[in-house]
């Protein structure tokens, strides 16, 4: 339960540190737009992520902020992916050619990558192994689906290219609920698609679902959640709803992500630990706040020396970032819908992507922050020793008043020192959105502060 003097459960969600309205146009930095080639040299290629960001939808939902257009006309589909394959040669030819480069990890996101018809999905992989050789059959890689897209066909193209994960929003078995939420969809649709989806040799099936919406009940929660296990799923993410400015939500006055409102926030914990108690209790284990994993599922994630908070990104596409040790960057970003075509039409109009256009460094003091938010976010804790080795303190020694504050609202496992390990207890696995943003730096802090919504 929480009190007026507790701290609110659901601030920001954060899946990437610093944000993107935290970035910049590099170009106002001294030194201006720092060319790839520079930024590539002397960074360890061995073990690298892949992204390919699709930015189209069929449909936008309530509760999305992120970048992507309602459909694509006039042959836009087209031209973006002749933009995304400019930019892999650009990235590519950045990498050198002196060493080898490896990826160890790949992923298709959006937006949603099955908007594409099954020959443009079969050139999007073509980008990502002609361009970029990566070897999609030999590494993981994951792709965003969609009920409304999910189609035999582009199902058929994933498979034989190598996928190994499907990750589809279903977000509500409960046609109420999803048209609350600002997403129409009939449930037959959905589970022809999950029948699809099975029917393929992909071997791990992720299913989005979403708690807190308007309505929602512990009971209609329990029949979504028996929902998605009927299909048994490898992976089961568990998402709060968020009302964000600019989304369909928001414009209908569907709750202020400002305002201290805490029947809210009781109603999305206790549906929390509802689900998580549900799903503990079928064999599922819990990896993240977010994230349950079956107990018996393949392992699909990545070769046991790859780090995501260590190695880096190489992100195609106008809404994908990029990571290096010192940068991170991508291009601008927008949510409002007449913005974000704007961006896309740049994009597609671009010839030269040899430069970073818009980021943020992330050296120094926001090394360590993003390593130890990366890391304690996750179920499992950060290896104590490994944050010495890399960095040669302790996060104890780095950021005294945060840990003492999280130990002091009980959101750290006190036995996990004894292990080696940070690692949160299940109060603190239930604050990830509060504990997260009290890492952020103060000028990261003070550059989203100033963000001007858009």
């Amino acid at each position: 339960m929480t009190s007026p003097h507790s701290v609110r459960p659901y601030q920001s969600y954060v899946y990437a540190y610093p944000h993107k309205t935290a970035y910049e146009p590099l170009g106002r930095l001294p030194g201006g737009r720092p060319a790839l080639r520079d930024l590539w040299a002397g960074e360890r290629k061995d073990a690298l992520s892949l992204y390919l960001h699709i930015p189209f939808c069929e449909v936008r939902c309530g509760f999305c902020n992120l970048f992507t257009r309602i459909g694509a006309p006039d042959e836009l589909t087209t031209r973006y992916l002749d933009a995304l394959d400019r930019q892999a040669t650009a990235v590519r030819d950045a990498l050198g050619d002196g060493e080898p480069v490896r990826f160890a990890a790949a992923a298709f996101g959006g937006g949603t990558p099955t908007f594409l018809t099954a020959g443009e999905l079969e050139r999007l992989c073509d980008i990502a192994e002609k361009r970029m050789d990566a070897d999609l059959r030999s590494v993981p890689l994951s792709v965003e689906t969609s009920p409304s897209t999910a189609t035999a066909d582009r199902l058929a193209v994933l498979a034989d290219r190598g996928t190994t994960r499907i990750s589809i929003g279903v977000q509500s078995f409960v046609e109420a609920e999803a048209r609350a939420a600002v997403r129409p969809q009939r449930r037959a649709d959905v589970e022809k698609a999950l029948g699809l989806i099975r029917d393929t040799s992909v071997p791990v099936l992720n299913i989005d679902l979403i708690y807190g919406i308007d309505g929602q009940t512990e009971e209609s929660w329990r029949t979504s959640l028996d929902a998605a296990l009927g299909w048994r799923p490898e992976e089961l993410y568990l998402y709060p709803l968020y009302v964000r400015p600019l989304t369909a939500l928001g414009r209908l006055g569907a709750g202020d992500p400002a305002a201290a409102d805490a029947a809210w926030d009781e109603q999305r914990l206790r549906l929390y630990r509802s689900g998580r108690d549900h799903l503990l209790a079928h064999g599922y284990e819990q990896v993240s706040m977010r994230m349950f994993r079956r107990a018996d599922a393949p392992r699909t994630d990545g070769p046991d020396d790859y780090a995501c908070q260590t190695d880096g990104m190489i992100g195609l596409g106008c809404g994908a970032r990029s990571y290096t040790s010192r940068l991170h960057y991508s291009f601008d970003y927008a949510v409002e819908m007449r913005r974000v075509r704007t961006i896309i039409d740049a994009y597609t109009a671009t010839e030269d992507f040899s430069h970073a256009e818009v980021g943020r460094y992330t050296d120094g003091d926001e090394a360590r922050r993003r390593h130890l938010l990366q890391s304690v976010l996750q179920a499992g804790g950060m290896e104590l020793s490994g944050y010495r080795e890399r960095f040669g303190t302790s996060p104890y020694e780095d950021f005294p008043a945060e840990t003492a504050g999280f130990e002091a609202r009980g959101w750290l496992d006190q036995g996990a020192a004894a292990e080696g390990l940070l690692r949160l207890s299940p109060e603190g696995l239930a604050h990830s959105d509060a504990l997260g943003p009290e890492l952020f730096s103060p000028a990261v802090r003070a550059a989203m502060a100033a963000y001007e919504v858009r």
